[in-house]
């Protein structure tokens, strides 16, 4: 039997969504095995540049940094449509040109765009999870709130800054906000990486079309952090028919938040998402 195939995934609702569609046994994995691992994004991300994981979720702002070694994925992604992480004080207080703020990590996308918008202020990276706390206690004058911590924050805060009006105003109008999707070792045999691709495909279809079974199953077993209603409204936001598959305009918002990257000289060369992707060609060749 082949080595288990190392799966990791952060803890937030929308990754666990996909991947317990695969361990409930929802999902034909053709006598693939997969083992998981939940760490948070920016601990992936740091273990993405290590090449830990055969995959792996990562910020879309980091891949650049690991293209020779990973491939993008198709699926499993996640993008910001009028929404996203939100920069937040405070209530009252007015922020300073180099005000000190709390990031959920370097590599992540939100951070990416934030240091590009906000050159002056001072970043502190610490755990997702901790950074609302830090910003009440004042340890920081701000923060970027991610996952789940968008819905429900403390009523002292008050948002600053939409990390999607950032975008926007980067970006351009039309296109969606990149956050985070899934990589691929380029050591797996191509024939494995397309298997593997098509099956984590039917897990998002199939976890999107069993969304309130699944939700249930999962508050049950508290293999999440948020429940009814907020669950439901966290997973239409960020695991839906959008998270299937990469389409084209996903794509160009993928090469547009690379050229903004590169033009800020965050690596050294521009990159277009179709060149990183697992080539299909090879899978409908075999078939043939």
């Amino acid at each position: 039997m082949p080595n288990p195939i190392q799966l990791a995934h952060s803890p937030d609702a929308d990754d666990i969504f996909m991947y317990y569609a695969v361990a409930f046994g929802w999902v034909d994995t053709h006598a693939l095995r997969f083992e998981n691992t939940a760490l948070d994004i920016e601990t992936l991300n740091v273990e993405a540049l290590r090449g830990t994981y055969d995959v792996t979720a990562i910020s879309f702002g980091l891949y650049p940094h690991i293209k020779e070694e990973y491939a993008l994925l198709r699926t499993a992604i996640s993008f910001g449509e009028g929404y996203g992480p939100k920069l937040v004080k405070r209530k009252g207080e007015k922020l300073k040109r180099r005000f000190k703020v709390a990031l959920s990590g370097r590599y992540t996308t939100n951070a990416m765009l934030f240091r590009i918008y906000y050159p002056d202020a001072r970043p502190v990276y610490m755990n997702f999870l901790e950074i609302e706390e830090a910003v009440l206690r004042g340890e920081v004058d701000a923060g970027v709130l991610i996952h789940e911590s968008i819905l429900d924050f403390d009523e002292k805060l008050e948002v600053e800054k939409e990390v999607w009006d950032i975008w926007t105003e980067l970006a351009g109008e039309g296109l969606p906000l990149p956050l985070g999707g899934m990589a691929l070792r380029r050591s797996i045999p191509l024939n494995r990486a397309v298997e593997i691709e098509k099956i984590l495909t039917e897990a998002v279809k199939v976890a999107n079309a069993r969304k309130e079974e699944l939700c249930a199953k999962l508050e049950t077993e508290n293999l999440v952090r948020i429940g009814d209603e907020m669950l439901a409204k966290y997973l239409d936001m960020y695991a839906s028919d959008a998270s299937v598959e990469l389409n084209d305009l996903q794509r160009k918002a993928l090469d547009t938040l690379y050229e903004i990257g590169f033009k800020h000289s965050l690596w050294e060369c521009p990159i277009k998402t179709e060149d990183y992707l697992i080539p299909r060609e090879y899978s409908d060749l075999r078939t043939k």
